[in-house]
């Protein structure tokens, strides 16, 4: 979870396989369990277990799977995950935003710092680049259904999610990103949902002001692998970046 529309990353959803799907499904199990943890198991109440539900159900989560997390979230024997961030920067001081949960803090700092250093990159002190990032609701929405045909007006889409409370709206390459406010994210989501419209994703998320274009193709292959490398960490939930990959 990545970029802006420049989200390309959420273009290849569809594509993911079992196994990554599994691990999505854990990563957002962890983000829910810390959420029951810290605001109790009503969504209601707990906007941030709210919002998270939003996420896991564009994620695909079956809700069974979601009442299952909340309940054993609930429990006197949940396990205890801890939320970490990590500042760094990658290859040609591209900024990364390294969001964990985990059960063993020292476990996910060494797989982390082990992942910059691996890829051409280095960790920095908190707060060396979470200034180039503001934190927005972002919905991605596709204009093609899975045979390519167009299934969603433009122009309809945005005069709906404006008058739903999105704040911006963006079209790049058949994708519109739609974004809000931080706790308007359910709301406009759940309102084009009950319009009929098919949500890619739908998830808080910390956009960059700016970008880093990288000209070096050994660059760019460094940061793709860095990205690569920490998605494919059970104990990372989010990596933003602004690296401009168009």
């Amino acid at each position: 979870m990545s970029g802006h529309s420049k989200w390309k990353n959420i273009m290849h959803k569809k594509e993911k396989t079992d196994a990554q799907r599994a691990s999505v499904f854990t990563k957002i199990g962890k983000e829910i369990a810390i959420a029951v943890k810290e605001g109790g198991p009503d969504p209601v109440s707990n906007s941030k277990l709210r919002d998270l539900i939003t996420k896991a159900k564009s994620n695909n989560v079956p809700n069974d799977n979601i009442d299952r997390i909340i309940k054993k979230a609930s429990g006197a024997d949940a396990v205890a995950y801890e939320e970490l961030v990590y500042e760094g920067y990658g290859p040609s001081g591209v900024a990364v935003i390294v969001e964990a949960a985990t059960d063993s803090k020292n476990r996910t700092a060494g797989n982390v710092r082990h992942a910059f250093d691996k890829f051409g990159g280095n960790l920095g002190q908190t707060g060396c680049v979470s200034f180039l990032f503001s934190e927005k609701g972002v919905i991605v929405v596709s204009e093609l259904d899975e045979y390519g045909d167009k299934v969603v007006d433009g122009d309809k889409l945005m005069e709906d999610a404006l008058e739903a409370g999105a704040a911006d709206f963006l079209e790049d390459e058949h994708m519109y990103t739609i974004y809000t406010e931080p706790d308007d994210l359910t709301a406009v989501s759940d309102a084009l949902t009950g319009l009929g419209y098919t949500l890619e994703s739908a998830e808080k998320a910390k956009v960059p002001s700016t970008y880093v274009t990288l000209d070096n193709p050994e660059d760019v292959e460094k940061m793709e692998k860095l990205i690569d490398y920490l998605d494919e960490d059970d104990d990372v939930v989010n990596v933003y970046h602004n690296w401009d990959e168009a």
